[in-house]
């Protein structure tokens, strides 16, 4: 049974589908922290996340007419801004090979020092430093199921894999972060 909020979401996609751009509006008021939070968690706080985040929604008014309401409005929203940011660390991927420089020592400070004003490291900062170095395929989950509360079962459907997969994702996620924030601090 649909809850009041997925009837409301309906209703404002079948306005949106009508041509109100209000309702298109509210839609993003509702989810542009999800997806922000999706977005940040896979590619960091930058321009780049910023855009995605804006292309999600661009995609999705531009295929609204193909959303069938299987999945609810935020789960939808979700794989899309995945997907989205998944091209967009391709993209980066490549970039990076056109413009790798082996004579410079600057890229072997892997995380840098983030020092908040009393000197001591900013925890959240360094967990997305951290989080970027994962894998994509981990990474996903562990934005998913750690930073924006999917259950297990969501997360799988978001990304459509075994509940299974998701789970040893999940812990390999847990143990690379886990090594990853224990070299930052020592």
């Amino acid at each position: 049974m649909a809850t009041t909020n997925e009837i409301h979401d309906q209703e404002l996609i079948d306005q949106v589908k009508h041509g109100d751009q209000a309702a298109f509006g509210e839609l993003v008021r509702r989810y542009e922290s999800v997806v922000a939070a999706t977005v940040n968690g896979m590619l960091g706080v930058g321009d780049d996340a910023d855009d995605v985040g804006q292309n999600v929604f661009i995609r999705f008014y531009r295929a609204i007419d193909d959303f069938r309401g299987d999945a609810a409005l935020g789960t939808y929203l979700t794989r899309i801004a995945i997907n989205l940011s998944l091209n967009e660390l391709k993209s980066r991927k490549r970039r990076r090979m056109f413009f790798v420089n082996t004579d410079d020592d600057e890229g072997l400070a892997a995380f840098g020092d983030t020092l908040d004003e009393s000197g001591q490291r900013d925890t959240r900062e360094l967990v997305h430093q951290a989080l970027q170095k994962l894998e994509p395929k981990f990474r996903s989950v562990a934005v998913l199921r750690m930073l924006q509360g999917y259950s297990t079962r969501e997360t799988s459907q978001i990304l459509k894999v075994p509940q299974g997969t998701v789970l040893s994702r999940l812990s390999r996620a847990q143990e690379k972060l886990k090594d990853l924030l224990k070299n930052i601090i020592e």
